[in-house]
């Protein structure tokens, strides 16, 4: 966690909480209004601590991470049905869970000062 303001601490709780309650098959869908609510809320504070830092626009940065929120949820939901039944749902779920895992440490790790 490169930032240990109280904001990060809830995300990273979020996220583990998240990656906990996608195993189980009666969770609902990522598109159901509370979770899309939480995923838009999570992106653009994700969004906003991203820019900030960097000077640029927080409004903006809050903007794309709303729309990659809204792109993950959907884009990813098409992605893990398919996964679904060709290796199964717990497969599927951990595989998608990797990835976000790889691109988030990625995108971090682009995004850090050098």
């Amino acid at each position: 966690m490169r930032h240990r303001s109280p904001i990060a601490y809830v995300l990273a709780i979020a996220a583990l909480v998240e990656l906990a309650a996608d195993l189980y098959p009666k969770t609902p869908a990522r598109t159901a209004a509370a979770g899309l609510v939480a995923r838009i809320l999570s992106g653009a504070a994700c969004g906003w601590a991203v820019t900030l830092p960097a000077g640029g626009s927080v409004a903006v940065g809050a903007l794309l991470g709303v729309v990659g929120a809204l792109i993950g949820a959907y884009g990813g939901l098409a992605v893990r049905v398919r996964a679904i039944d060709l290796i199964g749902r717990v497969p599927a779920a951990l595989l998608e869970d990797a990835v976000a895992i790889f691109g988030a440490v990625a995108v971090v790790l682009m995004l850090a000062p050098t």
